[in-house]
C-alpha cells in the first residue's frame, strides 16, 4: 500500500498495570496499514496499544487499536487491528487530497519557466551598446543562492532516505509477527463471564445523526480479545450502521483481565451488548 510522509499529532493510550497511561508523539509516515512515529517514550515490542491520529485538515482524529511491531528508543511501528471501512476511506481521502496538492505545485513550477521568457526584455541589437559585466554583489547572490538550492536538495535526500528506512524496518517486524496476528480464538466465552473480567469500560458517544433520527436500541457485537485483555477485532451482529460503528469506537478502548485456560492467557471470543439510549 502507498505510505505518505506527514508529521501529524499522535496519542498512544498504553495500559500499564491496569491503568491507562497516554503519550505524546509526531507521526513520521502513515499508510492503511500502520503508522511510524517518534514518541515520548519507550514501547514494548507486541503490546497493545490505543492510537488517536491527527491528519489535517480531517475534522475528526483516527481513533483505533494497533499492536507495536517495532521499538528502536523513541521510534516505533505500529500496525493497526480492527480498522474500520470508514476509517480506511477517512486516510485514502486524505491521501488523495494531498496528491492533488502536490500535481498542482509541480504544474506551477513547470510553468514558471515560461512565463519568465515571455516576460523577459528582448536584447537591444544595437551594437553600440555593451553588456556590463555582474558586479560583485550579484556574483556573491548567485553563489549564495547556489548554496541554499544543493543544502535544499541534500536536505530532502536525507528525508526519504530516513521515511523509507523506517518503513522497511516497520515491514520486517510485521512479517515477523504474521503468525501472532492471525492467532485463532481458543474457546467461546460466555458474556457473563467475560463481564466479570472487565476492567475498563468506555461508554459509546450517542451519534449526532442518530439521535437526530431518533435512533435506539442494543447493539450485539462479537469480539475477540488478545492474551493481554485488549479487544483485537469486532463485528457488529444488528442494528443501523450509525449505532454499530458508535459502539466498535467504544468497543476499541475496552480492557478485559486475560482469560486464562489451564491457567495460562489465552485468545477467546465472546459477545457484547452495548445500549443506546435517547
Amino acid at each position: 500500500m502507498p505510505r505518505f510522509l506527514v508529521q501529524a499529532q499522535v496519542d498512544l493510550t498504553v495500559l500499564r498495570s491496569g491503568v491507562p497511561d497516554t503519550m505524546p508523539g509526531r507521526s513520521v509516515n502513515v499508510c492503511e496499514r500502520g503508522v511510524a512515529a517518534i514518541m515520548a517514550g519507550e514501547l514494548v515490542t507486541g503490546e497493545s496499544v490505543g492510537v488517536e491520529l491527527h491528519l489535517p485538515p480531517l475534522a475528526e482524529p483516527l481513533r483505533t487499536r494497533a499492536l507495536v511491531r517495532y521499538q528502536d528508543k523513541l521510534r516505533c511501528g505500529l500496525e493497526f487491528v480492527a480498522l474500520s471501512a470508514e476509517q480506511r476511506a477517512s486516510i485514502r481521502d486524505w491521501a488523495k487530497e494531498a496528491r492533488a496538492i502536490a500535481e498542482e505545485t509541480s504544474v506551477s513550477v513547470a510553468a514558471n519557466p515560461a512565463e519568465r521568457r515571455e516576460n523577459e526584455p528582448r536584447k537591444s541589437s544595437d551594437s553600440s551598446i555593451s553588456a556590463k559585466p555582474p558586479s560583485r554583489a550579484k556574483r556573491n547572490r548567485r553563489g549564495w543562492w547556489w548554496l541554499v538550492g544543493l543544502l535544499a536538495l541534500l536536505s530532502t535526500v536525507i528525508c526519504w532516505w530516513r521515511w523509507n528506512r523506517g518503513w522497511q524496518d516497520l515491514e520486517f517486524g510485521l512479517r515477523s509477527a504474521q503468525a501472532d496476528t492471525v492467532e485463532k480464538p481458543r474457546a467461546q466465552v460466555a458474556a457473563e463471564v467475560m463481564e466479570k473480567l472487565l476492567v475498563h469500560r468506555v461508554e459509546p458517544v450517542y451519534p449526532a445523526e442518530a439521535r437526530k433520527e431518533r435512533l435506539e436500541g442494543t447493539i450485539a457485537l462479537d469480539i475477540v480479545v488478545g492474551r493481554d485483555g485488549a479487544v483485537l477485532r469486532m463485528r457488529a451482529l444488528n442494528g443501523p450502521d450509525v449505532l454499530a460503528r458508535a459502539a466498535m469506537d467504544a468497543l476499541r478502548w475496552w480492557k478485559f483481565e486475560p482469560y486464562r485456560i489451564n491457567g495460562e492467557p489465552a485468545v477467546v471470543e465472546t459477545t457484547v451488548a452495548v445500549e443506546f439510549k435517547r
